[in-house]
């Protein structure tokens, strides 16, 4: 953590820098109020350790200026004249905390394990106050086989700090696979906080990363604290990780390298210890040979790489999902639906699901509002479902689309590629083309 000293004692501001850079701390010093709130104009620290008295100052006065000038700080009184009134009074002011002088190492390490523990809890509050109402929790099993091997790899993997990259199409569930695994590793206690990389420009996108300080552009008026620094001890994914620009993805290979960044407009390096798992529907292979992604870090990224399977190609698991959503958004608008009629899961199974999971819960959102019963009927669902559900032998229909439907539907209820091959007839090498195409 950066922590400020405040202390007009010279003694008390050098013993306490020494025992805090021996637990690794970054520290700054100052002997009045005035050099003290300018240090945190410029800088931002996560702890500031203030004298009641300072010469003719009151310690509680020049707090209420501190949680002006910097509300994310955590102070901590520190005096000799311990008393249960003055321990009062600075906790109602704001204070975190409050210590007697003289205080030893290991009450100054007590009182930052409460500061960071406490921290790690308002960061999970607010990872779940923005979770809470968005998506059902989804249970993480399948009876695809592709897809229950790549739970099986993701979740042995979310027990090491290795670096992870998810790849698939839009809306496969990239962000869901990661917060779980997320949620199965000794990070768990730290936030998981997300990145959308095509979300902002550049410059933009550099300061959501890393942060900045003040003036270091325009309409930046005070500093600002990254989500580098909001994910230490936790996890940052990245999603679309293969949009990142050029000049963010050096910055992004130091920090995997050196965990080391800085923020924008400021050339001190901050250090940060985080756990990145990215994910991408761009195939990188192919980027990098474009000159669109630094090879160096694409290696960095796919120390594990794991493909989530297109819905269409899981459609055993359909029924399952469709229920999770449904149960969710029918809960949430009070209306009481409770399953889908057989005519509305055969039209699903029929249909081929380009824009996948996200797909699946739009389509399933729609069908709650303008059901009339208590199941879903086929009517309920979208035109093009139900057009791509009605595919006949002897309808308007070329036959690419037949064979493409064809191959589709014998996919989805088989586990592997030779069985579909074997079914429709065809070598497995003819097949993977034609999945390839469609």
């Amino acid at each position: 953590m950066r922590i400020l000293i405040v202390d007009d004692e010279k003694n008390i501001r050098r013993t306490l820098t020494m025992a805090l850079e021996s637990m690794e701390h970054e520290v700054a010093c100052s002997s009045n109020s005035a050099t003290a709130l300018a240090e945190l104009r410029k800088a931002s620290f996560d702890v500031v350790l203030l004298d009641l008295k300072l010469s003719s100052e009151s310690g509680l006065d020049v707090m209420e200026e501190i949680l002006r000038i910097a509300p994310q700080a955590a102070v901590v009184m520190v005096t000799a004249y311990a008393s249960i009134e003055t321990a009062v009074e600075a906790m109602r002011r704001g204070a975190f905390d409050y210590l007697p002088k003289p205080c030893t190492p290991d009450q100054v390490r007590q009182v930052l394990a409460r500061i960071e523990q406490t921290r790690k809890l308002e960061r999970r509050v607010v990872e779940l106050e923005s979770r809470l109402g968005a998506e059902p929790e989804m249970d993480l099993t399948s009876q695809s086989a592709a897809m229950q091997k790549t739970l099986d790899v993701a979740f042995k993997a979310a027990e090491s700090e290795a670096t992870i990259l998810l790849l698939g199409e839009n809306g496969t569930g990239k962000s869901v696979l990661a917060r779980a695994m997320h949620r199965r590793s000794p990070r768990r206690g730290g936030a998981f906080v997300t990145v959308s990389c095509p979300s902002l420009s550049r410059e933009l996108l550099e300061s959501d990363l890393f942060g900045h300080v003040k003036g270091a552009f325009t309409g930046a008026h005070a500093d600002t604290q990254g989500k580098v620094a909001a994910a230490d001890g936790g996890t940052l994914f990245l999603d679309e990780i293969g949009e990142l620009p050029l000049e963010i993805q050096t910055k992004l290979l130091r920090l995997l390298q050196e965990r080391e960044y800085e923020r924008v407009g400021e050339t001190k390096p901050r250090r940060a210890n985080v756990r990145i798992i990215s994910a991408t529907n761009r195939d990188l292979t192919q980027a990098v040979a474009d000159g669109k992604f630094r090879e160096d870090l694409f290696y960095r990224l796919n120390v594990i790489s794991l493909r989530l399977p297109p819905l269409r190609e899981r459609l055993s698991d359909l029924e399952k999902i469709a229920m999770s959503h449904l149960t969710f958004i029918a809960g949430h608008s009070g209306k009481s639906v409770h399953g889908f009629s057989p005519d509305a899961l055969k039209a699903m199974r029929g249909y081929h699901w380009p824009g996948n999971l996200r797909e699946l819960r739009n389509v399933i959102e729609r069908a709650v509002i303008l059901c009339s019963g208590e199941l879903i009927e086929a009517a309920d669902l979208s035109d093009t479902i139900q057009a791509t559900s009605e595919m006949r032998l002897g309808g308007k229909f070329t036959v690419e689309e037949i064979e493409g439907e064809h191959i589709r539907r014998v996919m989805a209820n088989t586990r592997t590629l030779d069985e579909a091959a074997t079914i429709l007839g065809i070598d497995p090498a003819t097949l993977y083309r034609k999945r390839k195409k469609l």
